[in-house]
């Protein structure tokens, strides 16, 4: 099993994180998008959009970070990851969908401007993320889990993005439901972190200026 991705990409660190947390055996092979290497005629046979990440199992490829979640935890995650109950499908299709919405045009576009100099507005999309880790925050006030009593791949697509926000400068000191769950995903067996970037409110100027005004 190959997976192409980037290592900045919380996109494709979703599907790093699950196929660590299913002890799936891969082998990672990095696309520069710096140096355009996912515009190329080669990788756009398996991504007609031109992204990261693209799964490949033997003869089958699978784009999209959230199509690999589902495909990965139907395959080999039994129902732990994907539950088959109607309901409780439906409720993680919910997620996986503000996943692929309001994260990605909130948190994920706020980190694309500090990260990449991405030609974003920077207060329209901060803005957009308080918007959607209230809501997340406030899901999370009775339940350890966003969409069902274990973890599922709703966790997984949700949790590179929010917990990587203050790169984005987002602050999420203030969601305390949302610090719990983070804390309760990283301690499941087999979780891997995202690199972390020193810029947004984790800059070392941000950082030395926090210092200052602290007594």
């Amino acid at each position: 099993m190959k997976l192409y991705s980037f290592h900045l990409s919380g996109h494709s660190h979703r599907v790093h994180l699950l196929l660590s947390l299913l002890h799936i055996e891969y082998e990672t092979i990095e696309v520069d998008l710096r140096a355009g290497a996912q515009k190329t005629p080669e990788y756009l046979v398996m991504n007609r959009f031109g992204q990261v990440p693209v799964l490949v199992d033997e003869d089958l490829v699978v784009s999209d970070s959230n199509a690999i979640l589902v495909y990965l935890a139907r395959k080999y995650g039994h129902t732990s990851w994907l539950p088959d109950d109607p309901y409780a499908e439906a409720e993680v299709q919910r997620w996986l969908s503000v996943a692929a919405g309001e994260v990605t045009y909130g948190l994920a576009a706020a980190r694309l401007i500090t990260l990449f100099n991405a030609p974003r507005n920077p207060k329209e999309v901060i803005a957009r993320s308080h918007a959607v880790l209230e809501v997340i925050d406030a899901e999370l006030r009775e339940r350890t889990w966003i969409a069902a009593a274990m973890p599922t791949i709703a966790d997984v697509a949700l949790y590179s993005y929010i917990a990587h926000a203050p790169e984005g400068n987002v602050d999420i000191s203030s969601y305390v439901n949302v610090g719990r769950w983070l804390e309760a995903v990283e301690a499941l067996d087999g979780f891997v972190a995202l690199q972390r970037s020193a810029v947004g409110l984790q800059s070392t100027e941000h950082t030395k200026l926090i210092a200052k005004e602290q007594p």
